[in-house]
Parts: C-alpha cells; structure tokens; sequence
C-alpha cells in the first residue's frame, strides 16, 4: 500500500479568531446597530428602560403619526408585561416596562414593536419594515438609575427640541405621569400606561426627588459608567 498523505492542522497565522476591523464595515451617517448578544436574565424586581429606533424612511413618529403609537403602547400591555411610560421622538420611541420573567419581556417586547410597526405604517400609508434594528434594553437596578430613566424618557423632548417652550411632552406619557413636582393638568384621556407594580419604579426612584419640569435628560447608561469609574478610583 501507499503511504497516505496527512493534512496539515496547523492554525495559518492570522487567520481565524477576533480581529481588528472584522465584520461588517459600518454605513457612514449611521448609528451602529445593537449587538446581538444575549440579554441575560430577567428580574421582575428590575425595570427596563427600552428604546425601539425607526428607519430613515419612516415619517416623523411625533404630531400626525403619535396617536397611533400610543394607541399601539396602550394595546400592548397586559399584566404581564407593562408599559409604565414613553415618549415618541421623530426616529424612535422610549419605554420604561416592568415585565414577569425572561420569557414575558421578549414575547412582549417583540409584540410591541410588531403592533406599533403596524400602527405606524397604517398611519402612514406605507409598508415595509419600520424599525431599523432590533430592540435595545437597559435594566434598571438602583432608585437612582431609576429616577435618571424616567426623567430620560418622559422629558426626552428636551433634548431632541430644546427650543420647545411647552413645559411637558404632549407626544409621551408625561400627562399621566404622577412624579412631577408640579402636577400636569388633567388630561381628558384615560392613561395609555400602566400602573408600575415594581418597589423601584413605583416609590424606590422618588427617595431621590420627585422630577422638575426644568429637568433635562441624562443618560443613565452614562451616569452608570461615571458611578463604575468612581468606584474604581476609589
């Protein structure tokens, strides 16, 4: 018999393995797109900040196209999967959510955005997709990070129209809201929310102050890195 030639095994260096500036290039102009790792476990204890981004095709989500997102937000809750609060900007929505366990918050939040891409493309006269990536999630574990997320969402506005004079958002939950430290008026609409059934999200983030209506948003995924930071030095 012949002898069998053997391959070779050996790793060609280089190649294979985590590398710099592999994958997908990114698209000049664009936002990066949300990593796809996993999530980790849920706590129903903790909140969730969420944030769902539109595509640049799709019209403004604020004035004309609102009523059907927050009609969209008001359908899609249950009692095991809750949306607390929300703004609509012009290209994407926040929420903060309480949700049951792991498998609530995904079957819920897929469920919400496939029920307000409908409502949205309806209101719009349009089809195709509406969000240009998955949904982003941030969890909510201290009352302070907890108090940043509400004043990040219902007083988003801020940042998106500075010049804005209104003293709340109209396109968010911010009528129905009970933290402010001046009342809104009563809105003549019933609450498109639900009550928050979490320590933190329903009296945990108030031992830090209720919320000025001067207040601008902060990002809580900012402030958390600072805290690390801090720690650290320290």
């Amino acid at each position: 018999m012949g002898r069998t030639r053997q391959l070779s095994l050996t790793r060609t260096a280089g190649w294979g393995g985590k590398r710099k500036g592999a994958g997908r290039p990114p698209i000049a102009g664009r936002r990066q797109p949300v990593p796809h790792r996993g999530r980790g476990s849920h706590k129903a204890a903790h909140p969730v900040h969420m944030t769902l981004r539109a595509r640049r095709a799709v019209p403004s989500l604020r004035e004309r196209v609102f009523p059907a997102v927050k009609e969209a937000i008001r359908r899609a809750s249950r009692p095991e999967f809750r949306v607390l609060e929300f703004s609509a900007q012009d290209d994407h929505v926040h929420l903060i959510i309480e949700a049951q366990d792991d498998r609530a918050l995904s079957r819920g939040a897929r469920g919400l955005s496939i029920r307000m891409a409908r409502a949205i493309n309806k209101a719009c006269g349009r089809s195709g997709p509406v969000w240009g990536d998955r949904y982003h999630t941030h969890t909510l574990k201290t009352p302070r990070e907890t108090r940043q997320a509400m004043v990040y969402v219902v007083m988003n506005f801020r940042k998106h129209h500075p010049h804005d004079r209104r003293p709340i958002d109209p396109c968010s939950s911010a009528p129905w809201f009970d933290g402010f430290r001046e009342p809104p008026p009563d809105p003549s609409s019933p609450a498109p929310t639900w009550r928050p059934r979490t320590w933190l999200a329903s009296k945990g983030w108030r031992r830090h102050g209720l919320i000025d209506w001067k207040e601008g948003p902060k990002s809580t995924r900012a402030q958390s890195a600072k805290r690390g930071r801090s720690n650290r030095a320290t």
